[in-house]
């Protein structure tokens, strides 16, 4: 359980595929879109797409040529939305020295 965690929290520590799934939160996107919202080379968004697909957290479903995707599992959306949410509230308060 633990392991999963650390996986997702991992993934979600980069920045592009932060910003991928706050876009996908909006509404499914295939690539081109994705890009073009996120503001990185579609090559880029391929590549953070794969590593979102292979750790579970998008899916794609084919509609004609191009490959739509979405949010896998919403509870990882809820982590996304609380994680930006409270950080995008104001400064980031002092934190005292650990005491071991």
């Amino acid at each position: 359980m633990l392991d999963h965690a650390a996986a997702t929290f991992a993934l979600l520590a980069s920045s592009t595929r932060l910003h991928i799934m706050w876009v996908l939160a909006e509404s499914d996107s295939d690539v081109s879109s994705l890009g073009a919202r996120v503001g990185r080379a579609l090559p880029t968004i391929s590549q953070h797409l794969t590593q979102l697909k292979m750790g579970g957290l998008v899916h794609a479903r084919r509609e004609g040529r191009r490959h739509v995707y979405s949010i896998r599992d919403p509870r990882v959306l809820t982590i996304v939305k609380l994680m930006i949410g409270q950080l995008s509230e104001g400064p980031r308060p002092e934190t005292a020295p650990a005491q071991y």
